[in-house]
């Protein structure tokens, strides 16, 4: 008999209950059956390599969707391809199921490259553009300071790395550490590390906040866009233009950003930074307390060394006499073969004595005077027979030079009447040219020339003053004047006196040529 259900109770249905592991495998059939097999594209992710246990884990993503992924420790030891972080692969497989995170993921049996993916291709890019300016140029690196006063850290102040470096730091040597606090994640944690780095090197030294040794730039682990943060070119150009040295601690020793190419020291780990900043103050003082025994030692040895040294040469020491003894032996050497030489120095001297008064007697003037008449004998012999010699060619020459020179005279003459002959026609046409240009022929010709009396030519009536003497040249002679100016006559003939009649002028024969002007 069925009871009419309550208001207030759940609606009657048909469909059965199930527990959640019932429903998790119902679902896991589902897809199993329904995607036994498919190629997924997409770009990896969150590649960490091979777990302790030996599989994989990662996950594969595009522009709006992503779907974890598992590669077998047994599948992926026989892959001849290997997926690396940002990759565009294609991977086959089957999608599975994991009920205990209510999540499906694909079980990846085989991989192929499909390309780089955009995120990588744009990291290609940039790491590109910065090498060829130079960024990454191991020449530009700064050294690492050894023992560092204070160290500057670039972290999350909340997170598990600035603890591992205080820790690690303290452990080995404590120093003075400055945290600047960033965010490691999201937009705007690039600008924050950019800041933070230019920030450390604005400080100024001996201010009121100390100035770094040296920067550490640090990160706990993560995928490729966790970490883009640190390829970004406003961290890269910050840290590049730090004149404090830069250590990079981004992420595992797998984790790779382009940081870590323009930093000047590269740590696998943010803890392995710390143990690169500090030596481990334990071993530099038993290095030290070494150091200290070793010298120590080594002076106490030399001290040794140098008394035994100082007793062996007290005793190889001679006496005063031994020492003296060898001196006066060669002293008495030394006089017997001054001796020797002397004797020996003064035979020479003889020896050269002689020969030089035997010289000096060779080349008296007596000697000398012999030996020049020989010379002036035998010369004077020489000059005759070169005088005879002569004498008979002079006479040939003579006859030879008689013959030529009347030869010659038999020439000159009729040379000497053409020479005269062509001299007196050229003086002939010379005087006929002369002639024809002289001013006499003008004057033949009824002209006058009237000089002064300095005998130079007058040109002009003007020229004349009254009463100046003047010489009038015609072609027969000279005849001298006076001259009145140019004026003309006041009295007339009927009221003056009868003028006496002139007398004639006295000719004077020219025996110049003279000139027309």
């Amino acid at each position: 008999m069925l009871s009419r259900p309550m208001t207030d109770a759940a609606p009657l249905t048909n469909a059965p209950e199930l527990s959640v592991s019932e429903l998790s495998g119902a679902l896991k059939r589902a897809i199993e059956d329904r995607f036994g097999y498919v190629r997924v594209r997409g770009e990896v992710s969150g590649w960490r390599g091979p777990h302790s246990s030996g599989h994989c884990y990662f996950s594969l993503k595009d522009a709006s969707a992503r779907i974890d992924a598992v590669i077998w420790k047994g599948v992926y030891g026989r892959m001849r391809f290997k997926p690396e972080e940002g990759l565009e692969v294609i991977a086959t497989g089957k999608i599975t199921t994991f009920p205990g995170k209510s999540a499906y993921q694909i079980i990846v049996e085989s991989v192929e490259p499909a390309g780089v993916g955009a995120l990588m291709a744009l990291l290609e890019e940039r790491r590109k553009k910065l090498a060829a300016e130079g960024l990454f140029d191991p020449a530009r690196k700064q050294l690492i300071p050894y023992l560092p006063e204070v160290i500057g850290v670039v972290t999350s102040p909340t997170g598990a790395v600035i603890r591992d470096i205080l820790h690690r730091i303290n452990d080995r040597f404590p120093r003075r550490v400055i945290v600047w606090p960033v965010r490691v994640q999201g937009e705007t944690s690039a600008a924050e590390v950019a800041r933070a780095i230019a920030g450390f090197n604005a400080l100024p030294e001996g201010g009121a906040i100390p100035r770094p040794s040296v920067i550490i730039v640090a990160r706990g682990g993560g995928s490729i866009e966790d970490l883009w943060s640190f390829n970004e070119e406003i961290v890269l150009r910050a840290a590049a233009a730090s004149d404090i040295p830069l250590i990079s601690a981004i992420g595992h020793e797998t984790d790779t950003t382009l940081l870590d190419h323009v930093a000047d020291l590269r740590a696998p780990t943010p803890t392995g930074a710390a143990e690169m900043c500090v030596p481990v103050r334990a071993d530099l003082m038993d290095t030290l307390a070494d150091f200290s025994r070793r010298h120590d030692g080594a002076i106490r040895r030399l001290l040794d060394r140098r008394r035994s040294d100082l007793r062996a040469a007290a005793r190889a020491l001679p006496s005063g006499e031994a020492m003296l003894a060898m001196p006066r032996q060669r002293l008495d050497r030394a006089g017997e073969r001054l001796v020797a030489r002397v004797g020996a120095s003064m035979g020479e001297r003889r020896l050269r004595l002689g020969r030089a008064v035997q010289t000096l007697e060779k080349h008296s003037p007596r000697a000398e005077y012999a030996r020049l008449r020989e010379k002036l004998r035998n010369l004077g012999q020489r000059l005759q027979a070169g005088l005879a010699g002569r004498a008979r060619l002079a006479a040939r020459d003579l006859d030879a030079n008689r013959r030529r020179l009347d030869e010659l005279h038999r020439r000159l003459k009729p040379a000497i009447a053409r020479a005269a002959l062509r001299r007196t026609e050229r003086v002939e046409g010379l005087g006929k040219l002369l002639a024809s240009f002289s001013y006499r022929n003008v004057l033949a010709r009824g002209f006058a020339l009237a000089r002064d009396a300095q005998d130079r030519p007058i040109r002009a009536a003007a020229a004349d003053a009254p009463g100046a003497r003047l010489s009038i040249e015609f072609a027969d002679g000279r005849v001298d004047a006076t001259s009145d100016g140019g004026r003309e006559p006041t009295t007339t003939p009927s009221s003056s006196p009868a003028a006496p009649r002139p007398r004639p002028a006295r000719v004077s024969k020219a025996t110049d040529q003279g000139s027309l002007f």
